[in-house]
């Protein structure tokens, strides 16, 4: 059985001229689904419409919101990375926030009760083991398994204009890879969404009734800079292109700048010695109890680095060679799920080179490259 899919608007505009216009910015096309039916949204501080926040945006309209479930950070995205939050109450509406991160990661059939149709609108940047995508699964297969429709209102991945990263082996399946794609897929969600339908990805290939509302104007290849962070720790352009790079260090006794002012931007470690920039992490909101609270770190600052179009390897590989010439554990447990298998981690400790990594991951992006061309929407 092929994937079950209304596209709310013809991927023809995309070739119209003007601005880019998100998904959720066009109300008007979607509104008619929404009448007479009570609502449950996706969301959290992206999820918004000309600055105001799609659920006041929908109230306005009369449409009837009953409940909001919250990814990692919250619905408010102040939460740390990999915290744990409770269910609560909007202060500003009411609406009850049940949450979808911590023990309950898919929304339960209490959860759904009462629910006629979800609306997932989040802002993704376009990396595997960036959750939301994760959540985007667990939401599809709930409604899959309740006969509930999801309409995904499509925004912009800004690390949209490449693929890079080896493809993960499905043994290391976790929250941070749940899917056989590489770490940088290209994808948007609503691209993603109509790729976890076709490729059966859902439990026991179930299939979600899904509703896409596209961009229009959206291009890939144009870059794009987000107008709110879309966690904690990603606070601008720059850390949000060199995450896919700096992620793999969650996995390693270095930090990548949290409890400082240039999450994801600088890497250091007070073990290391041949750097050329020093940081102290220290605990704040967003990064409470950081790596290496309170100590010196020498590292290195690529807040004005550029990146090429790809993953880069040459920091991680240099100071797994600091670490090792001292006999210093380098590497943790989490780091295996960061990369999708033990593959990289044993190339590294091989003594592999960037090239020689990158050029082993060649045939697993063309096969995924294929794969997923018949998913996109945009150009």
């Amino acid at each position: 059985m092929g994937f079950i899919l209304v596209m709310l608007f013809s991927c023809q505009a995309q070739q119209s001229s003007g601005n880019m216009i998100t998904g959720a910015a066009q109300v008007n096309s979607y509104l008619p689904l929404l009448k007479g039916k009570n609502i449950a949204v996706v969301a959290n501080q992206t999820s918004v419409v000309d600055d105001i926040h799609l659920v006041d945006t929908l109230l306005a309209r009369s449409v009837a919101i009953t409940k909001v479930f919250a990814p990692e950070h919250g619905f408010r995205g102040a939460a740390d990375a990999g915290a744990a939050f409770g269910h609560t109450t909007d202060l500003k509406t009411g609406i009850p926030i049940l949450s979808l991160y911590g023990k309950t990661k898919k929304p339960t059939k209490a959860f759904l009760e009462g629910v006629d149709l979800i609306i997932f609108d989040i802002q993704d940047v376009g990396a595997r083991f960036y959750t939301y995508i994760s959540t985007l699964h667990y939401v599809m297969e709930a409604c899959a398994e309740n006969s509930i429709p999801l309409l995904v209102l499509d925004r912009p991945n800004p690390n949209g204009h490449y693929m890079d990263g080896p493809v993960l082996d499905t043994s290391y399946q976790s929250f941070v890879g749940m899917h056989p794609i590489p770490i940088v897929h290209g994808m948007t969600l609503a691209e993603y969404a109509q790729m976890i339908n076709g490729e059966f990805w859902l439990r026991d290939s179930l299939q979600c009734m899904l509703k896409l509302q596209p961009m229009l104007n959206y291009s890939r290849y144009k870059p794009y800079t987000l107008p709110i962070k879309p966690s904690p720790n990603l606070p601008n352009s720059q850390s949000v292109s060199l995450y896919p790079s700096l992620c793999f260090f969650e996995g390693t006794d270095v930090s990548v700048g949290r409890g400082t002012l240039k999450q994801f931007q600088v890497i250091g470690s007070p073990k290391l010695d041949s750097c050329s920039y020093v940081f102290t992490p220290i605990s704040r909101d967003g990064a409470k109890f950081p790596k290496h609270e309170n100590a010196v770190c020498c590292g290195w600052n690529l807040s004005s680095f550029k990146p090429e179009d790809g993953i880069h390897l040459d920091f991680l590989i240099e100071c797994y060679h600091q670490y090792s010439s001292k006999g210093v554990a380098f590497f943790n447990s989490f780091f295996d799920k960061l990369a999708g298998s033990n593959k990289l981690r044993i190339q590294i400790e091989s003594g592999w080179t960037s090239n020689q990594i990158k050029d082993s991951w060649k045939v697993g992006l063309e096969h995924f490259k294929n794969k997923r061309a018949k998913y996109l929407i945009y150009p």
